[in-house]
């Protein structure tokens, strides 16, 4: 082969050690030693020699090949970790519908606030109605990249890391790296445990969040569910109880202070933490600023700002509404659960009138301190025995929960026999004896003893006492002196106050004003302090009702065919109980018998017999209907005894049944809320719930008022309820009530006592407003001697009234039907010329006097039997029977324990009926010939 045809050899085939020809190294013995041929070529047909790579080179390969292996493993194990911990999360889409924990506010019926029942603090308000510069010094302070990052941000994470390996024993608060989004998560949807478990399930629902909401839908759950300190949730409740402000009258300064309180409120507390609060204020400050959110102007301005907090003014409330928040807070519990109650941020308007509660809560307190203080003196709170340390000692001592408000606790340092000096926490008093003369002191069975002469028959040097502040010009004796400093602690020189000697009434009672027409319960008091018992007596305690259960007895009278002047006899009488048992003989509270007399004068002078002998004669299963429609009771038995007041009800459903004869016998239901609306102002309960489709979306332009139908039942027929109305109207002008009658106004009402006075009572309305009221012990025992309904209950009546009223007189309405005669009072029959007792009595057609027959020209029928029925001419009913017990107590005198009683008395005949009655054709009587 020529060289022409020999191939070159190129750079790449070429060994690489073989160096370029001119300089090739020239090679000794020992250069043979390689394989070869010995001239430095490649044998033929063989492969060249590679050199083995560097040490650095395999551990680069190697480093990679183990960080790829790495990477896998770590996606794989993040996988199986991110797949582990999110089988088992909350479900975040119930974010959607936020319904956070709001306040239920009630109101009264003037729209004014009662109360809130509330878990948490919270106004919530639509991230649409937040400032903007508001929100940026919360994504400013909180989490800079929110608008960008997925639910974490990562940067920020770095950033927090360098920040915190800088700041490394510094004593340095670490700084956190959680987005507003993972905050949304733990806040609503996890603990606060502090793990990384956690962590991670906080990073989880933070995508999942960032995924299914908008970036506003978070911020908006984000700002009114983070706690700002204060008892503050969300930032409209924080700017009020720091400022004062709804969240648009916010400054910038004031924005940065609310922005800075998320991580930590305690510690920037403006009060206890002044300076850090302003520090931290002012970082926010800067970071708006580096943002972009403010101008440097006005970053300065804010930075300039005094940190000025203006605690929220205490809202306007309802005074005295206690006892009637509670009764609807109970209702409204029972109704919608605790959840709904404490954070379903209902809105409830009720009826109640404040004027009238605080009149109803003043004459409730005046009655029971009055009662309270005719039956004397029953001790101090404590007692001293050693007056060197007795500031500190009276700090010891606890006030009682039912004292009220302006009462104090005094210990009297020394008496004398026309005043007491007295030491209070902070002052010296004097007690003159004019306000103290009524304490007499008290004895059992509400006896009192003979009045003291001085101060030493009331009090002693170290009794610990309640005192009221009363004026100068009200006490009988001026200022007082010092105590001495050498027995008693020294107070202020200076001090000029007089007080009364106060004692907690030991009785109790209640009272409720309604509307009669539509059940609206206007007023309601419980008791005499809400501190000292929730129990509400006018709810609650069921008591029997004594004579002021009579009303309806005599209804049912007037329903069956009795009139207003139909006599009934007022003379003794018994009943058989049954073998082995006393004769049951009931008594006037007098102890006096007066006689025939007529249906209306049963009722004015609250007549014992005369009640017993005409429910016998209607039939004790007609007085139990009437008593059931009326709601007295809902289930009666048909005892004589409850003729007279023996049975159980409370003071709310007698003051809903007297309503019901004013309003001329229509149902009613009581009622104490009106209207309740959820949170989204959507009604969810009405108590008028007549329909009227003219009422919607109409403006008012000169048309008539829509036309409301009048929905409710008729329990009894309106001139029967008239002539009750009218009858009790005497029961105030002439008889058990006549005290009222001073006010000189249209009002009508009925006393009830029980037997031993254990119960009294007023029930009694105007035109338009219906009273009940009760006093008496929790523990029933006796008022004492001579206390009735009206001397206890019905005090209360008129000084309510007298108030409520302020003089207004509105006549009774009379309905269609009614006829009214002029009669004489005390015998019924038409009027004659020279009558001095003439009054208008109410007939129902074809019932007057004149449509009587009238027998030998001067008497009128008697008797169901007609003229010459002598039944029970002698007073004694025989053969009521009963199995065992007897008519049941409750009675003005003479109740014993409770029966089945039964029968109908011998030669009585049947009841008489409506359209019937006794002597050829008249109303009929009860009671034989007389």
């Amino acid at each position: 082969m020529t060289d022409e045809n020999k191939k070159p050899v190129l750079r790449a085939e070429r060994d690489p050690d073989d160096a370029p020809r001119g300089d090739k190294p020239k090679r000794g013995k020992d250069s043979g030693s390689r394989k070869g041929n010995g001239n430095g070529k490649t044998p033929a047909g063989g492969k060249p020699a590679r050199k083995r790579r560097s040490l650095f080179g395999r551990l680069v390969v190697f480093t990679l090949s183990l960080g790829f292996l790495g990477a896998i493993v770590g996606v794989l194990g993040i996988f199986a970790v991110l797949n582990y911990y999110g089988q088992d999360l909350p479900d975040h889409t119930q974010l959607a519908e936020y319904d956070p924990p709001v306040a239920t506010r009630i109101y009264a019926g003037d729209g004014r606030l009662i109360t809130e029942y509330a878990v948490q603090r919270r106004v919530f308000v639509p991230v649409e109605a937040m400032p903007r510069q508001l929100i940026d010094a919360f994504i400013s302070a909180e989490d800079q990249n929110f608008y960008s990052h997925p639910g974490l941000d990562f940067k920020g994470l770095a950033r927090a890391v360098l920040t915190n390996i800088k700041n490394y024993g510094t004593g340095r608060r670490p700084e956190g790296a959680s987005t507003i989004t993972q905050q949304v998560a733990k806040n609503f949807l996890l603990t606060n445990e502090v793990s990384i478990e956690r962590k991670i399930k906080e990073a989880i629902l933070s995508f999942r969040i960032e995924q299914a909401f908008s970036k506003d839908h978070i911020l908006e759950l984000y700002l009114n569910e983070i706690y700002l300190g204060g008892g503050s949730y969300g930032v409209s409740a924080a700017a009020l109880n720091y400022f004062n402000k709804s969240l648009d009258q916010l400054t910038i300064g004031e924005m940065a202070y609310l922005a800075a309180l998320p991580k930590a409120p305690n510690n920037y507390n403006p009060y206890r933490n002044r300076e850090a609060a302003i520090e931290r204020r002012n970082w926010v400050i800067g970071r708006m600023l580096e943002d972009g959110h403010i101008t440097p102007a006005e970053a300065e301005r804010a930075r300039a700002e005094p940190l000025t907090v203006r605690p929220r003014e205490d809202t306007e409330l309802v005074e005295n509404g206690a006892y009637f928040a509670e009764e609807v807070r109970r209702e409204l519990q029972n109704r919608y659960g605790d959840t709904g109650l404490y954070e379903g941020g209902l809105a409830v308007r009720t009826s109640l009138d404040p004027e009238l509660q605080s009149i109803a809560t003043r004459v409730m307190r005046e009655g029971l301190l009055d009662y309270d203080r005719r039956h004397g003196w029953r001790g101090p709170v404590a007692h001293l025995d050693d007056l060197n340390d007795w500031s500190r000692a009276l700090q010891d001592i606890e006030k009682p929960a039912a004292a009220l408000e302006d009462w104090r606790l005094a210990v009297v340092l020394e008496v004398s026999a026309d005043r007491a000096r007295i030491g209070l926490s902070d002052h010296a008093g004097t007690i003159p004896f004019e306000e103290a003369k009524w304490a007499r002191k008290w004895l059992e069975n509400q006896r009192y003893g003979a009045q003291p002469k001085d101060m030493h028959d009331v009090l002693e040097a170290g009794d610990v006492v309640l005192v009221e502040p009363v004026s100068e010009e009200d006490a009988a004796d001026g200022a007082p002196e010092a105590p001495d400093a050498r027995t008693t602690d020294s107070p202020p020189a200076d001090a000029t106050d007089t007080y009364a000697l106060r004692q907690v009434p030991d009785i109790n009672g209640a009272l409720v004003a309604m509307d009669p027409h539509t059940g609206r319960v206007l007023a309601m008091v419980g008791g005499f302090s809400l501190n000292a018992s929730e129990f509400n007596r006018a709810t609650q305690a069921w008591r029997q009702p004594g004579s002021a259960f009579k009303p309806f007895v005599y209804m049912t009278a007037l329903a069956n065919g009795y009139t207003p002047a139909s006599i009934i006899l007022d003379a003794p009488v018994e009943f058989d109980q049954g073998p082995g048992l006393p004769k049951w003989k009931p008594k006037n509270y007098s102890g006096e018998y007066y006689g025939p007399s007529t249906l209306r004068i049963g009722i004015e002078k609250s007549r014992n017999l005369m009640t017993v002998r005409l429910a016998h004669a209607v039939g004790m299963d007609a007085v139990a209907d009437t008593a059931v429609r009326f709601g007295v009771f809902d289930d009666m038995p048909e005892l004589l005894s409850y003729s007279l007041g023996a049975g159980e009800t409370t003071v709310l459903r007698m003051t809903t049944a007297y309503a019901q004869i004013v309003n001329g016998g229509k149902k009613i239901t009581p009622t104490l809320i009106d209207r309740v609306q959820d949170r989204t102002g959507r009604t969810v309960f009405r108590h008028d719930d007549r329909a009227c489709t003219d009422c919607k979306g109409v403006f008012w332009t000169g048309q008539g008022v829509p036309s409301v139908p009048d929905a409710r039942e008729q329990v009894i027929d309106p001139v029967t309820a008239y002539q009750m109305t009218s009858i009790l109207e005497g029961v105030v002008k002439r008889g058990t009530g006549r005290r009222i009658a001073e006010l000189g106004i249209p009002l009508a009402g009925k006393t009830g006592t029980t037997n031993d006075s254990l119960d009294t009572w007023f029930m009694g309305f105007s035109p338009d407003l219906v009273v009940g009221v009760f006093v008496g012990f929790d523990d029933p025992r006796t008022l004492g001697p001579r206390e009735t309904g009206s001397s206890v209950a019905a005090p209360i009546f008129k000084d309510f009234m007298a108030a409520a009223l302020d003089g207004k007189k509105t006549p009774f309405r009379i309905p269609p039907g009614v006829q009214l005669v002029r009669v004489s009072h005390d015998t019924g029959r038409p009027a004659m010329p020279g009558d001095s007792d003439v009054i208008l009595e109410a007939f129902k057609p074809g019932q007057t006097p004149y449509n009587q027959r009238r027998l030998d020209g001067t008497t009128y029928a008697v008797g169901p039997g007609g003229v010459g029925d002598d039944t029970y001419a002698d007073g004694t009913l025989d053969g009521l029977g009963g199995d065992a017990g007897g008519f049941g107590g409750g009675m003005d005198s003479g109740g014993l324990p409770g029966s089945t009683g039964g029968g109908t008395a011998p030669g009585y005949g049947e009841r008489p009926t409506a359209s019937g009655g006794g002597g050829g054709g008249g109303a009929p009587q009860a009671g034989g010939l007389y």
